[in-house]
């Protein structure tokens, strides 16, 4: 029989898939020998059994009760009661962090018998039915399933009559009545009573928390963030230990380092005389723990020795609840704390300074999502001006967009393709979709734990809490500063860093990490860490990182982020622009001496691009890719030429000759599936004299650049070839041209030719195609395209968003590498390629080239490089080097 219960003494965080990460972390704090509230966790496996049957699995419930035993023995005390009863606490705790995306119910036990002994056995009336009201309030909306607003309008309404500015203004009679107002509610909204049974409400706490793991904000929270569903939620029963006994009494939230910017030290909220749940929620701002420090000097050193303690245990940050109860101090939970990119950056660098992590670990514990978001630009400080309002810079970075005031308004402007910022009182789980949808986070209360703050930073998102002088009216959909009114859809900028707020949209600058690629310039801070961890990224990787760049501009860039040479060079792109009209001469040819004319105009100016790139380049590899889209595309729109010459007809004028003679050109040329048609290797195996131009071009400028002193290599790709005969006639025709022009011009020109792979057939074939290839480049986007049959400028509008909630596609197939099929398909052709051609070159060169996830995968396949834009190389360069990290302990940012 499966077990699924285990109390706090017989596990370890070594447990996380059994016990949730929670559970895992308090077994490990009680093993460790801190102080925690006894309790015992139902594990994940109990969760799925219960999910998949919607029963309870045999042997769960004798468990608990087994395990519950116990810990009323060890505490002299029965649950529930009537004389100084004992109290649990049942909370979600999945193998994955989802901060306020499952349940958590407080105080089971009490009930209208209880509640008197507890009261008496504290000596404090008060908290007795604030303990009280909250269970209430927690199981009617968690459990039985009642309007979580129905409550806070009830008490929203008890603190107006009593003219109480906020929870504490209400007296114990005021709480006594509230608890019956919040049991006339559940009884009206449900028909049912409020249990009274201790027992009935633990077993449907623990049920209650399991059914939220297929919640709409969990399952929405796991797709933002990339973790599976099947997983499941453990859940804790606790012994419940008290904040809100009194000024003596409180909880916290904690970090041993700031996870916003990762400096050394303690920080943290802590509020008087309050529960865990009011910390986050950020319903009266909290104060730092220095303050903990002036009220309480005993439990803050304590705390701070735990949290030491816990640092140097766990090697990495770490995230605290804790709860004072009577001077007493108690741990709640730790967990290795989420951070923004720059606290990652900052936080490995300063470990392995302190000899707590090697340099590998480091580099594993920061990845290539966090380094874009650092790329990022920042607001000019010099000049947005005098702030409209400051807060806590919860959550760094610069985001600029229309103030809105609840969640699905955000939802509604960003889906139309507006940019947001969700403004908030404060935010709750609920609010999830909102802060997905916004740019960025902006809340008068809570601070650097709230709720705001603790799911911004998790998911990168620029953030600003506790900005007091904001008044928000959700009501009236606006907030004040002052005499300032901001009204809904008015464009704001949120800076996160420095914790302020501007009206308009403030400049951007490059930020500092940005300007370290560009000129190599170190200083201290982030870039400092930053550079050390590519400086070890570039010592063990294994791939190279190429760049798709197709000016000398782009390629001068790309070599400055670190690029190894040009994976794509794509020579279309040089007939756009004023080019157009010598292309639109070579297809409106009629004779084999006009197109050659044409051809011979367009040969000086790809010349010169190409020497410009290899330059750029010199002594490393540029791969240029021969013409692939089909000719139509560099002729004018067909339905815009219809109409002039419909409009000159309509008139009674004779039409342009011009637009004529293109429209005619236009429609031979039209085609159903223009991306299956015409083009790549077909154009050139069918457009005489067009791939002998541009092959002939190449050529000269490696003659060019070699007679300069130049050490060029140039690199010649066919695209689409979907048979070995395609390859073999047009390499034929290539090393015809390269032939004549070593022959003319006394110098050797000797460029490699190889292939694009992106079509099936040519992945299932490459055996074969590497008999005429010296090298392979993957075109992954083309190569998704035809393997799942998707027309990508149609599909990712179309029904792309319902794939994605559907949990058909984990992520869009065209930003990560769909490895169960695509990713078949290369490794099919790798295997096949190289056992036809050992040694056989082999790269990617689609978009996937830069994708942290997409670089494991291609990394594990055993290609040679990656290819990227320019802006993308510092990810590649650095997700390259944590691929090759094979074995290495990773901290999972999730």
């Amino acid at each position: 029989m499966d077990r699924y219960v285990y109390a706090f003494t017989e596990g370890g965080r070594d447990m996380a898939d059994l016990l949730g990460g929670k559970g895992a972390n308090l077994a490990e704090m009680t093993r460790m020998g801190l102080p925690v509230p006894p309790g015992f966790t139902v594990t994940t496996e109990a969760c799925r059994a219960f999910l998949a049957t919607g029963t309870e699995p045999d042997g769960m419930s004798r468990a608990i009760s087994g395990h519950l035993s116990l810990l009323e023995t060890g505490a002299g005390r029965v649950l529930g009661q009537p004389d100084d009863p004992l109290l649990l606490s049942v909370r979600s705790g999945a193998r994955f962090s989802m901060p306020g995306m499952m349940e958590t119910i407080l105080d089971i036990g009490l009930n209208d018998e209880s509640v008197h002994g507890l009261a008496k056995s504290s000596g404090n009336e008060r908290f007795a039915w604030d303990s009280y009201r909250r269970l209430v309030q927690m199981f009617g909306s968690t459990v039985m399933g009642v309007d979580g607003a129905l409550f806070e309008k009830a008490m929203a309404d008890f603190k107006q009559a009593r003219g109480a500015a906020d929870d504490l203004g209400l007296d114990a009679a005021d709480l006594a009545a509230l608890v019956e107002a919040y049991k006339e509610l559940i009884r009206r909204e449900t028909g049912e009573t409020f249990p009274q049974s201790p027992a009935e409400q633990l077993r449907r706490a623990v049920l209650a928390v399991f059914e939220s793991w297929n919640g709409e904000r969990a399952r929405l929270y796991r797709h933002r963030e990339h973790i599976p569903d099947d997983l499941g939620t453990a859940v804790n029963v606790q012994t419940m230990v008290f904040g809100n006994l009194g000024p003596d009494s409180g909880s916290g939230v904690a970090f041993t380092r700031d996870p916003a910017t990762g400096q050394p030290g303690l920080y943290g909220d802590y509020l008087p005389n309050a529960q865990g749940e009011d910390v986050v929620a950020g319903i009266r701002n909290t104060v730092s723990l220095t303050e903990l420090e002036r009220l309480d000097p005993r439990s803050y050193l304590q705390l701070r020795d735990h949290m030491r303690t816990l640092e140097q245990h766990y090697r990495d940050l770490c995230d605290i609840e804790f709860t004072i109860e009577r001077g007493r101090l108690w741990m709640l939970q730790t967990r290795v704390g989420k951070r923004t990119a720059e606290a990652a950056f900052a936080i490995a660098a300063e470990l392995v300074d302190e000899g707590l992590i090697s340099a590998d670990e480091a580099l594993a514990r920061v990845g290539g999502d966090g380094l874009a978001h650092l790329m990022f630009p920042r607001f000019d400080t010099t000049a947005v001006g005098e702030a409209l309002a400051h807060g806590l810079p919860a959550s760094p970075g610069a985001a600029v967009g229309a103030a809105v005031f609840d969640s699905a308004e955000a939802v509604r402007r960003a889906a139309a393709g507006e940019k947001v910022v969700l403004v908030r009182q404060e935010t709750t789980p609920d609010d999830l979709p909102g802060m997905i949808a916004a740019q960025a986070v902006l809340t008068s209360h809570g601070g650097k734990t709230s709720h705001a703050a603790v799911v911004a930073r998790g998911m990168g998102k620029v953030c600003v809490c506790g900005a007091e002088g904001v008044g928000v009216d959700t009501q009236a959909r606006r907030f004040t500063v002052g005499d300032t009114v901001v009204e809904e859809g008015t464009v704001i900028s949120v800076d996160g860093s420095e914790g302020t707020v501007h009206l308009g949209a403030a400049p951007l600058v490059d930020s500092a990490v940005m300007r370290y690629f560009e000129t190599g310039q170190r200083s201290d801070g982030v870039v400092e860490a930053v550079a050390r961890a590519m400086e070890r990224a570039d010592g063990v990787r294994r791939l190279e990182v190429r760049a798709n760049a197709d000016t000398p501009e782009d390629a001068a860039r790309a070599r400055r982020f670190g690029a190894q040479g040009i994976g794509l060079c794509r020579t279309e792109h040089m007939f756009l622009g004023e080019r157009r009209k010598l292309v639109e001469e070579m297809i409106l040819a009629r004779t084999d001496a006009e197109r050659e004319q044409a051809l011979e105009a367009l040969l000086p100016l790809q010349r010169q691009d190409f020497t410009g790139i290899l330059e750029a380049m010199d002594g490393l590899p540029v791969t240029i890719r021969l013409i692939d889209p089909p000719l139509h595309e560099f002729l004018p729109d067909r339905t815009d030429l219809a109409v002039r010459v419909a409009a000159a007809e309509a008139r009674g004028d004779v039409p342009d000759p011009r637009d004529a003679e293109l429209l005619d050109a236009v429609n031979r040329m039209h085609e159903e599936n223009p991306m299956l048609g015409l083009r790549g290797v077909r154009l050139g195996l069918v457009v005489p004299g067009l791939v002998a131009m541009q092959v002939r071009a190449i050529a000269e400028a490696v003659v060019e650049r070699v007679r300069a002193g130049g050490s060029p290599e140039a690199e010649i790709m066919v695209p689409l070839v979907g048979a070995v005969e395609e390859l073999r006639i047009e390499r034929e025709e290539v090393e015809r041209v390269l032939a004549e022009v070593s022959e003319e011009s006394g110098v050797p020109v000797r460029c490699p030719v190889g292939t694009m792979i992106e079509l099936p057939r040519a992945a299932l074939t490459a055996g074969r195609i590497a008999e005429e290839a010296e090298f392979f480049s993957f075109g992954t986007n083309d190569l998704t395209q035809t393997t799942w049959g998707f027309s990508r400028d149609d599909v990712e509008a179309a029904f792309f968003s319902a794939y994605l909630d559907k949990g058909i596609f984990a992520a869009s197939p065209f930003e990560t590498l769909d490895r169960t099929g695509v990713g078949r398909l290369i490794r099919i052709a790798v295997a096949e390629g190289r056992a036809s051609r050992p040694g056989l070159k082999i790269g990617v060169c689609g978009e996937h080239g830069g994708d942290p996830d997409s670089v494991h995968f291609f990394h594990d396949a055993d290609l040679d490089y990656v290819s990227c834009s320019p802006f993308r190389i510092p990810v590649a360069r650095l997700e390259a080097g944590r691929a090759a990290l094979t074995g290495t302990e990773t901290s999972d940012s999730r």
